[in-house]
């Protein structure tokens, strides 16, 4: 006989702080908080296990300085910055900050000039909630100070943890400082862009290396990407690839090292670059220069020997007192992230992963939001701290304004199913509240409770301007959710927190932002737009004239003209 029966694998923490609905919870581990699986999902057969090894080991007298983060922490002090922190992860207290600090798998960064300004201090770490960075910058053909300022309140406005200024034209140190200044979120640079800038990489010096990184640590830069992992033993593993170095940093090092046969200039003076780094509280972001940049290069020789060194170069910035987070790739098949994250756990002692993407395919250009965020909620799952977003135009060209949009909202997909998918308690609040609302059918608050409020109410009100018990989709007698509510015995659309004012009424239209959606999507003409906007008389829907919401249930939809079957014209 066929054993149908069934056993739940083990669960985690619940996503929901009040457990709500039905769902067993998390099937990731136990949060662990304080511990190295902090919010992990379970090791597949074969994974690398976790490292022992911490920032905590590392400790010097020097610590009583408390001139970073991970110095003060380290020192037992709990930081104003770890406070602030608290209040925006609710699910970790002050003292929990500190610790995850303090061991190195949490990082506050914070530049004290950039504290001076706008910034408001948060962190990334896999015990917190993942973030998201939004890349951004001039180049020599295309937009300016002023535009990529614009994009950076754009990009804070639809959820950037983080912004990195990847200027490689126009007037760098003006972007720069306008960007700092303007910020409330951390700012991380690749400085090797701006060291070469009326210069070739050959003329590349020790002096011009930390000259530049002490100018930029002074205007407030909260994290530097340095590729100091690329060394000369490993450019022979590169020479078959498909594609080469796609890192601009890791291609220019690349360059140097073969041009004057020496090491990365950036790894010889490691040290020199950490006590910079050190005086202004300037976290590394350790760059992935030998990233793969295509599926056919993915977690090859060139790729882990790199992280190999980024593992030594993560114990020597700790040290030195130094907050770090490692960079990762980039390019890799679905199959291949959980075992990138985890090696990069390892060798890396838990620091936090700061992954582009990963993509997971590559024959989508103008979609590779899509197919990378699909790859970043995979990362984010098995370890990732940090998502750098992908937008429509990589590959292609300079993002604008609408496709960092894109980017963040993808990335913010991908962050928030991965903290759902973990359990970290009370990620999944909002959605409940959304789901008691939709199965309510109370529209309005269903539009308050998305993402992106002015989307959801333009899409609705393109097919039906009038907030009732049914959407387009299925019309009245075919709607499910209203069916559901109908039901006695369910709970379904009966929390009484989530009813709609009344059964029936219309829509209060359109904001601006929606007109331009709906504009662009092209389906009505430019005076249904203008009507929907509030510029002319509201159509009528089957309940705006029945005040008994019973009644209304007679004045029916017939859904077959819906699907383009053949009805009369009155619709009954």
């Amino acid at each position: 006989m066929t054993d149908r029966s069934f056993t739940l694998p083990p669960l985690g923490d619940n996503p929901s702080t009040d457990t709500q609905g039905t769902t067993p919870g998390s099937f990731a581990l136990k949060g662990g908080v304080g511990t190295p699986y902090t919010f992990s999902s379970p090791d597949t057969p074969g994974q690398p296990p976790v490292s022992t090894i911490t920032a905590l080991d590392f400790s010097k007298s020097t610590d009583a300085d408390c001139k970073t983060q991970l110095e003060e922490a380290r020192h037992g002090r709990i930081s104003g910055e770890a406070k602030q922190v608290a209040l925006q992860e609710p699910h970790l207290t002050p003292e929990q900050i500190r610790f995850e600090v303090a061991t190195g798998r949490m990082i506050i960064p914070a530049n004290k000039a950039h504290l001076k300004y706008k910034l408001h201090p948060m962190c990334i770490g896999r015990a917190s909630l993942t973030k998201i960075n939004a890349n951004m910058g001039a180049s020599p053909v295309s937009s300016g100070t002023d535009e990529e300022v614009e994009k950076l309140r754009w990009a804070e406005k639809w959820g950037a943890s983080t912004v990195m200024d990847l200027s490689t034209g126009g007037n760098l140190d003006e972007c720069r400082t306008r960007i700092i200044q303007e910020s409330t979120v951390p700012i991380g640079t690749v400085p090797i862009y701006s060291m070469i800038i009326g210069r070739s990489i050959e003329e590349l010096s020790y002096d011009i290396i930390l000259k530049e990184l002490e100018k930029q640590a002074k205007q407030g830069v909260d994290y530097f990407t340095i590729h100091a992992g690329v060394l000369r033993e490993h450019l022979p593993y590169v020479r078959k690839r498909l594609i080469g170095i796609v890192s601009r940093g890791g291609s220019l090092l690349a360059k140097w090292m073969i041009t004057h046969n020496k090491q990365n200039p950036m790894y010889e003076i490691f040290d020199d670059i950490c006590d910079i780094m050190r005086e202004y509280d300037v976290s590394f972001s350790l760059g992935d220069g030998l990233r793969p940049g295509g599926l056919a290069d993915a977690t090859d020789e060139a790729q882990l020997r790199e992280l190999v060194t980024l593992g030594e170069l993560t114990e020597r910035a700790w040290a030195k007192g130094v907050q770090v987070m490692v960079e990762g790739p980039g390019h890799v098949p679905f199959d291949q992230i959980e075992y990138n994250m985890k090696l990069q756990r390892r060798l890396c002692h838990g620091a936090p992963f700061y992954v582009l993407g990963p993509l997971v395919t590559d024959i989508f250009p103008g979609y590779d939001h899509i197919t990378s965020c699909i790859g970043a909620t995979a990362a984010a799952y098995h370890g990732a701290s940090m998502l750098c977003y992908v937008t429509p135009k990589e590959h292609l060209g300079l993002p604008k304004k609408d496709d960092v949009k894109q980017g963040c909202v993808a990335y913010k997909i991908a962050a928030h199913a991965a903290d759902v998918a973990l359990g970290i308690p009370g990620s999944r609040d909002r959605d409940d509240e959304l789901t008691k609302a939709r199965a309510a059918l109370n529209w309005q608050k269903h539009f308050e409770l998305s993402f992106d409020p002015e989307l959801a109410r333009a899409y609705h009100d393109e097919d039906l301007e009038v907030d009732t018990d049914f959407c387009a989709m299925c019309g009245h007698d075919w709607c499910s959710v209203r069916i559901s509510k109908e039901i006695n015995e369910f709970y379904s659309g009966k929390d009484a927190s989530a009813q709609p004012v009344k059964t029936a009424m219309q829509s209060p239209g359109v904001t601006d932002a929606g007109s331009d959606i709906l504009r662009k999507r092209g389906n009505l003409s430019p005076e249904e737009i203008m009507r929907l906007a509030h510029k002319g008389k509201k159509a009528d829907c089957h309940s705006d004239k029945v005040a008994d919401p019973e009644k209304a249930k007679l004045v029916k939809i017939n859904t077959l003209k819906a699907h383009g079957v053949a009805v009369n014209e009155s619709g009954l």
